[in-house]
């Protein structure tokens, strides 16, 4: 779901806000989109609400990051008994004018896969990103 939709309370806009921050440290070029996705009826329908989802905008392709645009996904488990939420994993893209070029899951072996992926410093960067978003939801580094 849209970060910009998720924001309800201080410690989620105060989160997303340091996650942004947390990003464009790592990559200063980049312009943080709240709401990545279309508010369409087919797109809604695709959106898990257990997500905060950013996007992430560069001025031109990158080439060490293979990509011009990169979506982010950060996913949460709700226990249905406590109604507690933990992040569980984070699913990066990596876009251009052709498609996604790249993707990363944390849930597994924080592998990139795809037809054109960053180069080795890119891909160090990007995964540094996560473990601190690991940090700021979760209070503790990923695995």
């Amino acid at each position: 779901m849209n970060a910009a939709e998720q924001v309800k309370n201080f410690e989620i806009a105060s989160k997303v806000a340091t996650v942004v921050n947390l990003f464009k440290t790592e990559f200063p070029d980049a312009r943080a989109d709240l709401k990545p996705w279309s508010n369409d009826r087919d797109t809604r329908d695709l959106v898990d609400p257990d997500s905060i989802d950013l996007g992430f905008h560069f001025p031109g392709w990158s080439r060490s990051l293979q990509a011009r645009s990169i979506l982010i996904q950060i996913r949460f488990y709700t226990d249905p008994v406590n109604t507690s939420h933990r992040l569980v994993g984070l699913e990066l893209a990596g876009f251009t004018h052709s498609g996604k070029q790249w993707q990363l899951s944390t849930i597994d072996q924080w592998e990139f896969i795809g037809t054109a992926c960053p180069n080795d410093d890119r891909k160090q960067q990007i995964k540094h990103f996560c473990q601190q978003v690991f940090e700021v939801f979760n209070g503790t580094a990923a695995d």
